[in-house]
């Protein structure tokens, strides 16, 4: 049963926390990883499901999951909630996008205005951005930008070099979870999914990023980067447990 105390709980935060800080708070606590993918697990469309892993577990997940309970968090705290098909772009000059329901986002209203929040894609933006709004939103010292173009609404974001990149587009039409199912599907069984190809786990900490990839723990903290090769599969499972609170079954 879904339980809101225990969810703010779960990522640090009390009634009453502004959209902005929830946002961010969910980043700083839940990752976005793959795991259950390569563990063989299927991973169903279903809020209780999400609820489970996410609050119960102390899991992470991908956008289907983190946004699907992220958006029942919301309207239970009285948000209007929209979800939003998005395609996210293969070419950074955001000139070819993957398909429609590639990726989940959300559409929140309340009194202030209409937001674009998203804890499900990894590395993007920290704080919702407003959806109206044209010109360039910064936070912690990185630019994004709501462009739209024939494709849609497309999302920049400043790369560290001072370039932009273009991280999806989405389309504002609304969508139910049911939508989702076939390209979540898609994600977690085609070898074509990125998400099939190698283990990921990632979150945002106050002052930057800590990664774990297959081989490798990375630490970007303060605008500097630093990659620690791990040895074995052991070392990998320890980082794991240390910087994520995750512990896979044996053999898993």
């Amino acid at each position: 049963m879904f339980d809101a105390t225990r969810y703010l709980e779960r990522i640090g935060v009390s009634a009453g926390t502004p959209l902005a800080a929830l946002h961010r708070a969910h980043l700083e606590a839940v990752p976005f990883e793959n795991l259950d993918i390569h563990l063989k697990r299927p991973i169903r469309l279903d809020e209780a499901a999400f609820f489970e892993k996410v609050v119960l577990q102390r899991r992470g997940g991908f956008c289907y999951e983190l946004n699907g309970l992220f958006a029942r968090l919301l309207r239970t705290l009285g948000y209007r909630v929209t979800l939003l098909s998005a395609r996210v772009a293969s070419r950074p000059d955001g000139s070819a996008y993957g398909p429609d329901f590639d990726h989940l986002a959300l559409l929140v209203e309340d009194a202030s205005g209409r937001w674009l929040a998203d804890v499900g894609f990894g590395e993007c933006f920290l704080e919702p951005l407003r959806l109206d709004e044209r010109g360039v939103q910064t936070q912690d010292g990185r630019g994004h930008r709501l462009v739209e173009d024939a494709e849609g609404l497309v999302v920049w974001r400043e790369a560290a070099s001072g370039d932009w990149k273009a991280q999806y587009v989405v389309s504002l039409i609304p969508r139910e979870l049911g939508d989702f199912a076939a390209m979540c599907h898609h994600q977690q069984t085609s070898p074509e999914s990125h998400f099939t190809q190698r283990r990921l786990c990632t979150r945002t900490t106050p002052d930057g990023r800590i990664t774990l990839k297959e081989g490798a723990l990375v630490v970007t903290s303060g605008g500097a980067r630093h990659e620690q090769r791990l040895p074995d599969e052991a070392a990998w499972r320890a980082a794991l447990t240390r910087h994520f609170g995750i512990t896979l079954p044996s053999g898993g």
